[in-house]
């Protein structure tokens, strides 16, 4: 799936929290906001798409997911934060080379062909991930533990990369090829940007291979590197995206652009980013996967990120002047994605309101970000119960209702959205310091769910007035707008 990731580690951001967030841009998946508790748990997961049962641990913990609203396809939970404060985002498509999938060929499906013989399932994959990890885990490290054994038992049948926070520590694990993966842990002061590529450029096999303090991967990495001559380095460097990467046309339409806008933005001063004498260009292979942002990074830095189209930069697709280059590169927000989640780990509040989950539903250029709880039973109707059809009674249609009407009319509605946006994240925000506060001074923490509710509400609200906003001025432009005094 078509995503972008940011991550960013405690000292990176304003208030010590870590920060790890990711579009999920399917194809206008309808999507929601869901608590899974343990007696929902089964023993057995079976997957839709590479029909592989796995079988699941006795012990398990209640998490958030964003699950799709049409099961056909199977859970597809994106993304969620659990009840021991874990945080997890499932999964960014990444791409690989020939040479690597050769050797290791991705895990798949086969149906029989013979009267007689069994299916063949196929490895665990996006669909999977998160329900067969997230619910068993204490910590990021362990999430990268999990997963890289059910990657080496089972396999996969794509190029994925998934990130897990905790309190302190945040974590990036890539697979590679059918059972290979490699994980390294984010610096603490440090935000990366992953927009559908193999990521990494800068790994320490001594570490992964002995302290482990900062590095994991699959058991027989360096061997199945040099049986396959799949080292590029030079001098003895080891840069894994030159390993396992890819580096095509495509790639500089689709993927290396938006990791330079990423980086244009979070470190402005640090480099060049601009002009003939620039260090980074939209179309550059080696853009860095990680930074020392320029400032800290807060919430608001990553909602502006992952709804971004290039502004300020010949390649807007909303310049109302084509400069020759409009619509060039792939846009950080675009119109199919069905959530977005920014899984935020507080470090200065009580274990129990630690996690807020930012919940963005549709095109993120237009949506507005909601903060909720995550330590709760259930999530508000107005998140939860989702329809396939459209309706004005849930988060996720009247997202996908502004968005289409905003872009159509997107001249004269942008200021509009900027003014629903900032509502929405202003209001948010008083209402978790009001309920932080009350929550730590009755020290009664079975208030996340009321809070939850008040977000909601006031979400709606917002989003309603937003919607007829948005409908007045569609209408005022509509093409057979006449009158008597026309001519």
């Amino acid at each position: 799936m078509s995503c972008t990731t940011i991550l960013a580690g405690k000292l990176a951001t304003n208030d010590r929290s870590t920060l790890i967030a990711r579009t999920d841009d399917g194809f206008f998946d309808t999507k929601k906001l869901v608590v899974v508790t343990p007696d929902k748990k089964k023993k057995k997961y079976t997957s839709v798409i590479s029909h592989l049962t796995v079988e699941l641990p006795e012990e398990a913990l209640s998490y958030t997911a964003c699950p799709s609203v049409d099961p056909k396809n199977g859970v597809w939970a994106a993304t969620g934060i659990n009840s021991a404060n874990v945080g997890m985002t499932a999964t960014e498509t990444i791409t690989s080379n020939p040479r690597v999938l050769a050797a290791d060929p991705p895990v798949l499906y086969k149906k029989a062909e013979k009267r007689g013989e069994k299916d063949t399932p196929g490895g665990i994959g996006e669909e999977d991930i998160v329900v067969l990890v997230l619910p068993y885990i204490r910590s990021a490290r362990e999430g990268v533990l999990r997963l890289g054994a059910l990657l080496e038992k089972y396999g996969t049948y794509e190029s994925n990369g998934i990130a897990f926070n905790d309190e302190n520590e945040v974590w990036w694990l890539e697979t590679i090829g059918g059972h290979h993966w490699m994980a390294k842990r984010v610096p603490d002061e440090m935000v990366v940007v992953n927009p559908n590529q193999f990521g990494m450029d800068a790994f320490d096999l001594d570490d992964a291979f002995g302290r482990q303090e900062a590095h994991l991967c699959s058991a027989d990495l360096k061997t199945f590197i040099e049986e396959n001559a799949l080292d590029l380095n030079q001098e003895g460097t080891f840069n894994p995206r030159d390993v396992f990467g890819s580096r095509t046309d495509m790639d500089h339409i689709y993927n290396t652009p938006r990791a330079w806008f990423m980086g244009r933005y979070l470190t402005p001063y640090s480099f060049r980013w601009d002009g003939p004498d620039a260090d980074f260009t939209p179309e550059s292979d080696d853009i860095p996967w990680s930074y020392v942002p320029d400032r800290k990074v807060t919430v608001e830095d990553f909602k502006y990120l992952l709804s971004s189209h290039y502004q300020g930069t010949p390649y807007d697709p909303y310049l109302a002047k084509d400069s020759g280059a409009r619509g060039k590169y792939r846009s950080i927000g675009i119109n199919r994605t069905g959530v977005t989640s920014i899984c935020q780990i507080r470090s200065n509040v009580p274990d129990e309101i630690k996690g807020i989950e930012w919940i963005m539903f549709a095109s993120t250029t237009f949506d507005a970000a909601l903060p909720v709880y995550t330590n709760v039973k259930k999530m508000p109707a107005y998140l939860s119960e989702v329809t396939l059809d459209a309706s004005t009674e849930n988060f996720y249609w009247n997202s996908f209702m502004i968005g289409v009407l905003a872009d159509h009319d997107y001249g004269t509605s942008v200021q509009m959205v900027e003014r629903y946006q900032n509502t929405v994240m202003v209001k948010g925000r008083k209402l978790i310091r009001d309920f932080d506060r009350e929550m730590i001074e009755k020290k009664d923490f079975t208030l996340t769910e009321k809070a939850n509710e008040a977000l909601a509400a006031m979400a709606k609200e917002e989003t309603k007035q937003a919607l007829n906003r948005l409908l007045k001025n569609s209408a005022m432009h509509m093409k057979n707008g006449y009158n008597r005094a026309d001519n």
